[in-house]
């Protein structure tokens, strides 16, 4: 019966998305959509593939080029560019992540063709001027400047650069200080047009738009695209080596930083599903999890502690991390690896198994609530291949889950005990 509640409860918010293919000078270009009916609202995201900062040859060029097209238009500059913006409460921005070059227009649906417009004079004057240049550059140069105290960045960058050396992945997506000082406008420029190409694109969409509302303004923005060669990024590696290091800084508490490879075939989606209820056990529920358990609630070696398996299309890894007092390190680096070992070597309790249920099942609906929530989770499942409403098929095979079943997964990836750990801590 609860099963059926649920399912219920979602399919009145998922069931909608819907994927549709929109030819545009001969590409078919995939567009996620999810009309709502309840508020006057748009919410638009054209996103380009295989674009964000593991495409870029400098740390920080994605991320910067990205900040260069929110400084506007050269001919209306930034100020007025943003003003005509805010005047109509259009929110409107560009950002990158690791896999992806993104464009965000979220407004009133009457003031959306206004913001599209905005966007498409923005593509065709960027404003490719020192003075705007300049302007991003120091405001970064600003920020990582500020970042040499904190800790948790550091440490969290150092752990990538040890599973992942001499890899795209092993780079500040923000860049270094050295990185961004070295980098001139022409290499925006050149990032900028080598990478947004209208085969690479995909669209989504929420809101209150009809499907040939959709298609209009999908043929609108992407008719101004040129035709490119999209290069695919390459699958990365965890090193298996493992490898410990420290760096000193001023601290009064250690950051520990730690992970490993995680062997996981992709498109097996039951075996995704399996780890994520096992990395739920492990780490990655907060009060409950086997490494808060054992380190804070019998040990007080630290407030938290937290882990996830990481499963990307170019890349999968075990992490986590927490902080303790610089002389429990060691001690809590040696139960990190302890709770890793008998999770391998006795995997979890029925009762453990039983509460990852009861969460997944029971808490599902929350994270469906808002239309930005389901538009992330409908891109999501589609770019991992996993297919829209995906979720449902999801709870479906939690809910059958057996003991054995998990626990004969978790005991064939013994590789998650290949830890590596990277540790900002001060000098003794």
């Amino acid at each position: 019966m609860k099963r059926i509640v649920i399912l219920l409860l979602l399919q009145g918010y998922l069931m909608a998305a819907t994927l549709l293919h929109v030819d545009v000078n001969g590409v078919k270009v995939p567009v996620i959509f999810e009309q709502d009916k309840n508020l006057p609202l748009a919410t638009v995201e054209f996103i380009f593939r295989d674009s964000g900062a593991l495409a870029s040859k400098k740390a920080g060029l994605a991320s910067l080029s990205a900040d260069l097209l929110n400084e506007g238009t050269k001919k209306e500059g930034s100020f007025k560019f943003a003003k005509d913006l805010e005047d109509r409460a259009i929110e409107f921005s560009t950002n990158v992540g690791r896999e992806t070059f993104v464009f965000t227009i979220e407004s009133l649906k009457e003031q959306f063709d206004f913001g599209l417009k905005k966007l498409m004079e923005l593509l065709n004057d960027p404003n490719y001027t020192q003075e705007a240049f300049k302007s991003v550059q120091q405001k970064r140069l600003g920020i990582l400047a500020r970042k040499k105290d904190d800790f948790d960045y550091i440490a969290a960058n150092g752990l990538r650069s040890l599973l992942f050396p001499n890899t795209p992945l092993a780079l500040p997506q923000l860049g270094t200080i050295e990185s961004i000082k070295s980098l001139e406008l022409k290499d925006l420029e050149d990032f900028i047009k080598s990478h947004l190409f209208l085969n690479n694109l995909i669209v989504v969409v929420g809101g209150d738009f009809t499907q040939e509302e959709v298609q209009k303004l999908t043929k609108e923005f992407a008719t101004n695209l040129k035709q490119g060669k999209v290069e695919p990024i390459p699958h990365f590696r965890v090193s298996e080596k493992n490898t410990t290091k420290e760096q000193y800084e001023p601290t009064k508490q250690a950051y520990i930083y730690f992970g490993a490879p995680y062997d996981i075939n992709v498109s097996d989606k039951r075996q995704k599903v399996i780890g994520k209820v096992a990395s739920f056990v492990l780490g990655s529920s907060g009060f409950g999890s086997r490494l808060m358990e054992e380190i804070r609630v019998k040990r007080g070696l630290a407030y938290s502690a937290y882990s996830r398996f990481v499963v990307n299309k170019t890349h999968q890894y075990f992490s986590g991390y927490l902080q303790t007092k610089l002389e429990s390190q060691k001690e809590a680096m040696d139960v990190v690896q302890k709770v890793i070992d008998d999770f391998i070597q006795k995997g979890i309790t029925k009762e453990e198994l039983e509460a990852a249920k009861k969460f997944f099942l029971g808490s599902e609906p929350l994270r469906s609530e808002t239309l930005s929530q389901r538009l992330n989770r409908a891109f999501h499942e589609y770019y991992s291949g996993l297919g829209l409403n995906f979720v449902q098929e999801e709870l479906a095979i939690i809910e059958s889950l057996k003991l054995d079943e998990v626990n004969e997964f978790i005991k064939n990836h013994p590789e998650i005990k290949q830890l590596s750990f990277f540790v900002v801590t001060a000098k003794k």
